[in-house]
């Protein structure tokens, strides 16, 4: 898998999303529209929304009308104009915004851009839609260490496979640290940036319950998963449930993030 291989990692049915990281996607939706600063009356728009997260928590705040979104998996984007009627949501790529210069005062992208596969032309173009004197913001896991789930799942990995241990998402992608981030953003051009961290908690029902997502396919995690014969697979879900020390009783699992924010001058 390499960075040109993240399209099936998010052609699968919403629900497993939203039973994978989907978990922790309404929280951290929360913290990055504060991050932003996003109050009622203004226009946002959610680069790369997905089923629809971020997106449902700008409208629970804007109101449709308000909200627009762009998503490149037709399916994500299926599903967020399912879920949310009357937000403009088009399929399209970060690195090309089909929308006129400065026509939002916000634009956010939730746990986006470590996949976009130009990263610094996405965030000018979020800057270029962006009014002056609006707001640019991110949010993206810090895989190296405050994620537990996928920092738990690629060192079962790396244990049982090493020969994959360049799938592990806190090296094989780009802009999931402090200094990467505040690099990204100041080299768009972006003034007044800041840096905050995000702990967020999700609750599963079952080990079980946090492995099926995994086996629909869902995310770099999910692509490996799927590629594993059953033996294999079978070895890594034993080894990533002796990680985590969960049974099958509910347990709870936190994440933290980045949120990387910044003004149009």
């Amino acid at each position: 898998m390499t960075e040109t291989d993240w399209a099936p990692a998010f052609d699968a049915p919403a629900e497993a999303y939203d039973r994978h990281v989907g978990r922790y996607g309404r929280g951290l939706a929360q913290a990055l529209i504060a991050a932003a600063g996003v109050h009622p009356g203004a226009r946002a728009l959610d680069v790369g929304c997905g089923p629809g997260a971020l997106t449902a928590e700008l409208v629970a705040l804007l109101g449709p009308a308000h909200v627009a979104a762009v998503e490149p998996s037709e399916t994500f984007a299926a599903a967020c104009r399912r879920r949310l009627p009357g937000v403009r949501v088009e399929n399209a790529v970060a690195e090309a915004l089909p929308f006129a210069d400065d026509e939002f005062d916000h634009a956010l992208a939730q746990l986006v851009v470590q996949f976009m596969p130009d990263a610094p032309a996405g965030v000018r173009e979020m800057r270029r839609v962006t009014r002056r004197g609006g707001t640019v913001a991110a949010a993206t896991w810090d895989y190296g260490d405050g994620m537990t789930l996928l920092r738990r799942f690629w060192d079962a990995v790396a244990a049982l496979d090493p020969s994959a241990a360049s799938l592990d998402e806190a090296t094989s992608l780009r802009y999931c640290t402090r200094d990467e981030l505040e690099a990204l953003w100041t080299d768009a051009g972006l003034s007044h940036v800041r840096i905050r961290d995000s702990v967020l908690a999700a609750d599963y029902e079952s080990f079980d319950d946090l492995w099926a997502p995994m086996e629909a396919g869902i995310g770099p995690s999910g692509v490996y998963v799927t590629s594993l014969d059953p033996g294999p697979r079978g070895a890594l879900k034993a080894e990533l449930r002796r990680r985590l020390d969960v049974d099958g009783r509910p347990f709870r699992l936190t994440a933290r993030a980045w949120i990387v924010s910044g003004r149009e001058p």
